[in-house]
């Protein structure tokens, strides 16, 4: 099987910065696209941020420049760095992977387990 463990969440005053963080690891042929979405309460979870594993990068609208997505394809890891974080960024950061697992030819999607971000004073 295939497991990610994010870690780096926590709470940050507004105007702070976290850098959250990814590994998969388990039956892995090759990883894809690796990215991070988020779910605040009472809301649909959301892209934040993606990365197809040759630099092509993709972010949502409201990052505008403060987050930016990165990747460790020798070690299949994904980092976050946010930065200038406010309120309204709180939520729960989930990071995606699409897979190829041994013994298996089509790509699959999996998640990790999803770490808090709290921004507030």
């Amino acid at each position: 099987q295939v497991q990610l463990v994010e870690s780096g969440g926590g709470l940050v005053q507004p105007g702070g910065s976290l850098r959250l963080s990814c590994a998969a690891s388990g039956s892995i042929v090759s990883v894809s696209d690796m990215g991070w979405y988020r779910q605040a309460p009472g809301k649909q979870r959301e892209l934040v941020a993606v990365h197809d594993g040759s630099d092509n990068v993709k972010y949502a609208d409201f990052v505008q420049g403060r987050f930016t997505i990165s990747r460790d394809k020798g070690i299949n890891t994904v980092y976050l760095q946010m930065n200038s974080l406010k309120p309204e960024d709180t939520a729960v950061y989930y990071c995606n992977a699409v897979v190829i697992r041994i013994g298996w030819q089509f790509p699959d999607d999996y998640w990790g387990q999803g770490t808090q971000v709290t921004v507030s004073s």
